[in-house]
């Protein structure tokens, strides 16, 4: 479940595709059970549920009562409320949960950060609203840089389909493609089991692609070194004052298209400077991923963080 919009389920379920040609789909499902309901006339119907639980396995309860009016008219009412041990009101069992969700996510988190740091691999989230290039940002960064220098592999996260993850390997680089389903975002768990099947050699760059959403990425650590968050100059520069927790989650800024600035209304100094307002630390690049612009600037910083992680 993500804690923000309560998407997807709190314990996904995972399961790998291997196609003929050896690439692996990863897909995260909710977690489904089945139970028969036999009617009184001897019929029976099988009721899929979907549920979030924990310890305890608390279920919603359901109570009845009678209302009377003054006519003698009876009303059967019927509520329903969650409870646990003790009996807990539906907010204050929100908030466990929620804070349950981030602790596990947080320990498995930790113990791809620990992998991360004894392979020496940098890790990369990256994450932008839908439409801002980071396929083709990344596609262009494989294309472009010495693999001898800058070994590159790819976690892709969408709802749907691996398009990405093919134009990724087209690219030159290997990829494992995660869909999340219903998910706005990748889990840390999701990106722990993509490395098993990845597995990133030691001193490389290890991406992972976001699914795209600038709300509920921000507050899921993956284990990653850095966040990267991707903008366009077909948005608006006022971007990271609207999505405020994204851009200050994040180290870098890289704005995207700006060979389409001639003919869009975006004020990049504005961008900018909204985003350091939000975030004084913020470094920010701009690039052109189709067109090469400021790649050389995105490829030595890429080049500097992969040298630090071997520190």
């Amino acid at each position: 479940m993500c804690t923000t919009c309560g998407c997807g389920g709190d314990h996904s379920h995972m399961h790998a595709h291997t196609d003929e040609n050896g690439n692996v789909t990863i897909h995260a499902t909710e977690h489904h059970h089945e139970h028969e309901h036999t009617h009184a006339d001897g019929t029976t119907h099988t009721h899929e549920h979907s549920h979030e639980h924990g310890e305890g396995h608390d279920h919603p309860h359901t109570h009845e009562h009678e209302h009377t009016h003054a006519d003698g008219t009876t009303h059967v009412h019927e509520h329903s409320h969650e409870h646990g041990e003790g009996h807990d009101h539906p907010h204050t069992h929100t908030i466990s949960v929620e804070q349950d969700i981030l602790s596990r996510n947080n320990a498995i988190a930790a113990h791809n950060r620990e992998m991360f740091t004894a392979r020496k691999i940098l890790a990369l989230n990256f994450v932008s609203s839908p439409g801002s290039g980071k396929t083709e940002l990344l596609a262009s960064t494989i294309r472009r840089a010495d693999p001898k220098k800058l070994p590159i592999t790819v976690i892709e996260g969408d709802q749907e389909t691996s398009n990405d993850a093919n134009r990724i390997r087209s690219a030159g680089a290997r990829s494992v493609q995660v869909n999340t389903g219903k998910g706005c975002h990748l889990d840390a768990a999701m990106v722990h089991e993509a490395l098993h099947h990845l597995e990133p050699a030691p001193g490389s760059v290890c991406f992972i692609e976001n699914v795209g959403n600038l709300v509920c990425p921000a507050e899921f650590d993956l284990g990653e070194a850095h966040k990267v968050v991707v903008i366009s100059v077909t948005e608006g520069e006022d971007k990271p004052l609207k999505y405020p927790d994204m851009f200050r989650a994040a180290d870098l800024m890289i704005i995207n298209k700006i060979d389409l600035l001639p003919y869009v209304n975006f004020n990049i100094d504005k961008c900018e400077e909204y985003a350091k307002r939000v975030n004084p630390r913020l470094r920010a690049i701009r690039v052109s991923a189709t067109k090469g612009d400021g790649m050389d600037k995105w490829i030595k910083w890429l080049e500097t963080e992969l040298v630090l992680a071997s520190f």
